[in-house]
């Protein structure tokens, strides 16, 4: 049967209205190609509204792009990316960072999908030695593949340890406006004031339809990235299509109304499945992300009505997701289903 709603991903979420008609507004006339457009100073301007002056804002076409190419940056063939081993980096990128970085990348165990600098310590005594990787890059992802959030402190305590190591500290911000709503503060303390170097900014899990943005929070760290961008294959030409989009979504904080009401359909689903006896909630609900155990048998049969994925099969465990555009009635139906399929 055709899936109507779907509880899998915020990727399946339709393109919010008002950012639709940012782009309809935007396909009028002729404008300069590759970014030289009122749209995109726009959209710049706004960015530098959020995050600080000094930030410089290159937009790309997806979230890998924008990871592969502000890692690109940042490093050479013989240095190494250190993240958690549930990051997008390591495990939903096809290899993408390796291959076009020449990269090794080191991963640690993690339960929550949160790593901290004493995890990072041991590594860093290949630093000098001439057969190994060097360590260059600490990669977070904000929110996390978890769904857990970062707190201020945490991400300042791994700046630091990255800052006095001679690292650059990389944030993967596929939810990153989840994790600002979650924490209730600006983007500019989240990320600038904490001392993360660069920012792979995610939109299309917000609202918008294709687009997402490297930002460099040090303008210094952003010297010829163009022509990375260029090599990375993630320059536009109708550039102003995808800057139109940023813009409506920084535009009366319409990037904090969505995030906040899909970490809101989160929490209620949540509130409503540990009613169940049968289903144990495995992580904290910080954003819009419920993961849970559930019988295996019932997993089949409330997948024939909704899709969603399995986490780990192991252990039974799944993965639900909520976006701007689920509603209180989304989910409860989708609960009265899953009672039914138990």
């Amino acid at each position: 049967m055709p899936f109507t709603k779907s509880f899998a991903s915020d990727n399946n979420a339709p393109v919010h209205p008002a950012v639709f008609q940012a782009m309809l507004e935007a396909n009028r006339g002729d404008v300069i190609a590759y970014g030289d457009d009122r749209y995109t100073r726009e959209a710049h301007k706004k960015f530098r509204e959020a995050f600080g002056t000094d930030v410089r804002v290159f937009f790309v076409f997806n979230g890998t792009g924008a990871n592969v190419a502000a890692l690109s940056q940042l490093t050479r063939p013989y240095h190494a990316v250190i993240c958690a081993d549930t990051a997008h980096i390591q495990h939903d990128e096809c290899g993408a960072p390796e291959k076009f970085t020449g990269c090794k990348v080191h991963v640690l165990p993690t339960t929550d999908g949160k790593i901290k600098a004493e995890q990072i310590k041991p590594l860093m005594h290949s630093v000098g030695f001439q057969h190994h990787a060097q360590p260059r890059v600490i990669s977070i992802t904000q929110a996390t593949e978890m769904g857990t959030v970062y707190t201020r402190e945490e991400i300042m305590d791994i700046a630091r340890f990255a800052h006095s190591n001679e690292l650059y500290l990389h944030m993967d911000g596929a939810r990153i406006a989840n994790a600002a709503a979650a924490l209730g503060i600006g983007f500019r303390e989240l990320v600038t004031d904490t001392g993360v170097d660069v920012l792979s900014f995610g939109g299309t899990k917000n609202g918008i339809m294709l687009g997402e943005a490297v930002v460099f929070l040090n303008s210094r760290l952003a010297r010829e990235f163009e022509y990375v961008r260029k090599q990375s294959m993630q320059l536009a030409s109708k550039m102003r299509y995808i800057s139109a989009q940023f813009t409506a979504l920084f535009t009366n904080d319409l990037w904090l109304q969505n995030a906040t009401h899909a970490n809101q359909m989160a929490q209620l689903l949540a509130e409503k499945v540990r009613e169940i006896p049968q289903v144990k909630i495995t992580q904290p609900v910080e954003i819009n992300g419920v993961f849970a155990i559930i019988p295996k048998e019932a997993i089949k049969k409330l997948q024939e009505k909704y899709f969603f994925y399995v986490w780990d099969e192991t252990r039974s465990e799944v993965r639900w997701m909520t976006s701007f555009a689920t509603t209180e009635k989304d989910v409860e139906n989708f609960v009265q289903a899953l009672k039914e399929s138990l």
